[in-house]
């Protein structure tokens, strides 16, 4: 009579792949200290090569932005104006070496004047404003002349930008400039009141619009 043989067979074990066996050594034992070097090094180089192109882009959006708030101040002055049928006009001054402004209501039909202002019979509407109080750094001035000029030019030397209830305005143009050297310009439109934002191309030397 055979015997049967119930002893369970023995099975080879199979030599783990190189690859696999070499992959687990290098995930237990972590990473070195050359390569954590290494590694920090190239995040250091990358951050200073961003952080100054970053400041640059937050300094230029800034002026751009401080733009368009004073061109739509503007916008609204003649809004003002034409709605309640009486002048508006914005005063520029400079106060502590910072040119502000503050808008003005004329109440005896006879347009803003300064000497109405000072007898206190064109009223103040609007508390008086630095742009640089609402956005650090830029300054009204026109910095594409040598040495720079005043930001504020208007029709006759005035320091008054009035708009009329017929929609008209003192013509001229206020200057903006960030402090990257970033320029901006307002033009003011007498027949109609309106305005045109521009930027200055330091490689054209020109003023372009912005659309």
């Amino acid at each position: 009579m055979n015997t049967i043989d119930w002893t369970p067979a023995i099975e080879c074990e199979r030599p783990e792949p190189l690859e696999r066996s070499e992959r687990s050594e290098r995930s237990e034992r972590g990473f070195t200290l050359l390569e954590l070097v290494f590694v920090t090094g190239v995040m250091i180089v990358i951050a200073a090569m961003a952080v100054p192109q970053a400041f640059a882009t937050i300094e230029r959006s800034r002026a751009l932005a401080a733009a368009h708030h004073l061109a739509g101040r503007l916008a609204l002055a003649r809004t003002q104006a034409v709605g309640r049928a009486t002048t508006i006009a914005l005063r520029f001054e400079v106060v502590n070496g910072t040119v502000v402004y503050a808008v003005f209501a004329d109440r005896n039909r006879n347009g803003v004047r300064t000497k109405d202002i000072n007898d206190g019979i064109d009223r103040q509407i609007d508390p008086a404003i630095g742009l640089s109080d609402l956005f650090p750094r830029v300054a009204i001035v026109n910095g594409t002349t040598d040495p720079p000029s005043s930001g504020v030019q208007l029709s006759g030397g005035s320091n008054l930008l009035s708009f009329t209830p017929a929609g008209t305005a003192t013509p001229g143009s206020v200057y903006i400039r960030g402090t990257d050297r970033s320029q901006y310009v307002i033009r003011v439109l007498g027949a109609t009141g309106r305005t045109r934002l521009q930027r200055y191309d330091e490689k054209r030397r020109e003023w372009v619009a912005i659309f």
